[in-house]
């Protein structure tokens, strides 16, 4: 990697305004996914450098929430530009560490940089209320930091997954401690380094990466000065935490799980369907949690759409992510490409027809051929379970309340598309699927202005929006008496 910026290239954990190993002296290593080079070898920081993080966090918070609004606001601001001055190198570091293709990591630079702005701005907007009371009595709703934020991250968006957590903790004045994927820390480092030239005061973001989750998480989970965790990851880990927290009655906000359909009914535009599916079917290879995990087409147009959709997947430019001509990179680990050829297999056996791909690349061992499934039903563990690669099973139905039937038939609920030119269909598919998120004749739904979340076993609580403050902030009640007095 040739960055401009070579500072921004950092191995160390940050704590508390330093840049330091771990008290042990360990590390662990960082591949590049599409090679299987050696970018890094990182600080491994346990339980005691964590717990360091947590302590300096609520001293610094004690200061900076008592800043105006505005002035913490004007420091995301200039946390913001910066950013936006090194996306090529912040690019070349998650291309290199995580394998997408670079203009998908230039996108997610962008997008990641977006929510900084957004909580800049809404940061100044928190607002109580005066609530109509008895003549003597005044009562008050405020809203203040809920404290000491913990955040865990994933390595498929190892920058925009940190941004809209850490922006609008800071923006409403809480402090946080974050411990990024293993796979991607290089990612994280070079942000908390941005932020702090932008002049983030010293513990109030730190930054812990280590190869022992379960430690670092347990601290977070179990220290009491810890009041909220956010995590973003599987549903089974996500259930771990908040059992974790249920000791100190922690605040939990979790973005977990999906298995996002998108159906296509036969009075759809099938150019725009086709186009939207692959999207989002096929982003980051994949290994997105609102990617389209079962593909439900009716009856009348199924043989047309698969005709379309192999076409367009044929076309793929499988390679290294730091090739410009690349259009899809490489599964983050080589245990991930067996699993999802593992499930490819369990299809198969099952009766499914692989209509392109189906089997590992010969590019290396992270990278998977992208994959098209037909001849595909309910029953199989292609529609049950999220398949989190580049698979796209295609399922055929006949009438609009099977759609529904079947796009519901699962546990999860973070993200469902349809595609339909029928008014009153959008209107009733769109409240009758159990999902936090929906998208009409549109697959990309996601920006900083929205409430991004699940329900069921998705998860709970929103990031982005309006609404992406309230889970770092506690409404207070003040009742004023004696005012005749």
């Amino acid at each position: 990697m040739q960055l401009k910026d070579p500072s921004l290239f950092k191995t160390q954990a940050f704590i508390s305004g330093q840049w330091v190993d771990s008290d042990k002296g360990e590390t662990f290593p960082v591949y590049n996914p599409a090679t299987g080079e050696l970018i890094a070898q990182v600080a491994s920081v346990g339980l005691n450098e964590t717990r360091r993080a947590i302590n300096d966090a609520q001293t610094a918070m004690t200061s900076w929430r008592a800043l105006p609004a505005k002035t913490r606001c004007d420091i995301l601001e200039r946390w913001y530009n910066l950013v936006l001055e090194n996306v090529e190198d912040l690019a070349l570091l998650m291309t290199a560490e995580q394998g997408k293709p670079l203009f998908e990591s230039r996108g997610e630079i962008a997008y990641g940089a977006s929510f900084i702005k957004w909580f800049a701005e809404e940061g100044k907007r928190v607002y109580g209320d005066i609530i109509p009371a008895a003549s003597d009595r005044r009562s008050i709703a405020i809203k203040q930091p809920i404290g000491v934020v913990a955040a865990i991250t994933p390595w498929n968006f190892p920058n925009a997954m940190i941004t809209r957590k850490v922006a609008p903790a800071l923006a409403v004045g809480c402090a946080m401690v974050l411990k990024p994927a293993a796979e991607t820390p290089l990612s994280a480092l070079a942000l908390v380094e941005l932020a702090s030239r932008a002049g983030l005061p010293p513990g109030l973001f730190s930054v812990v990466p280590t190869r022992d989750a379960s430690t670092v998480g347990s601290e977070m989970t179990l220290n009491p000065i810890v009041k909220k965790v956010t995590f973003t990851g599987s549903t089974q880990v996500g259930k771990l935490l908040m059992k974790q927290c249920a000791d100190t009655v922690k605040r939990t906000s979790m973005e977990l799980g999906g298995n996002a359909p998108v159906i296509v009914f036969d009075d759809a535009d099938l150019d725009l369907a086709v186009a939207g599916a692959l999207v989002a079917k096929y982003r980051n290879s994949g290994q997105t949690c609102i990617c389209a995990n079962r593909i439900i087409v009716q009856e009348g147009i199924y043989d047309a759409f698969v005709e379309k959709f192999v076409a367009a997947v044929n076309q793929f430019n499988i390679g290294n992510g730091l090739d410009d001509t690349t259009s899809h990179g490489p599964v983050i680990t080589k245990k991930a490409a067996i699993d999802i050829h593992s499930k490819v297999q369990s299809a198969i056996a099952e009766g499914a027809v692989v209509a392109s791909g189906g089997d590992f690349s010969e590019l290396g061992e992270c990278f998977y051929q992208p994959t098209v499934l037909t001849n595909v039903n309910d029953k199989m563990q292609v529609f049950q379970e999220e398949i989190f690669g580049p698979v796209a099973p295609i399922f055929k139905f006949t009438t609009e309340k099977e759609a529904i039937s079947m796009a519901n038939d699962t546990p999860f609920g973070l993200a469902a598309y349809f595609y339909t030119e029928h008014m009153g269909r959008s209107w009733r598919v769109s409240e009758a699927l159990e999902y936090g998120m929906v998208g009409v004749n549109e697959t990309a739904i996601s920006s900083e202005v929205i409430p991004f979340g699940g329900v069921k076993e998705s998860g709970q609580g929103r990031e982005g929006s309006k609404y992406g403050l309230d889970d770092y902030l506690e409404i207070k009640y003040i009742c004023m008496g004696g005012l005749q007095r």
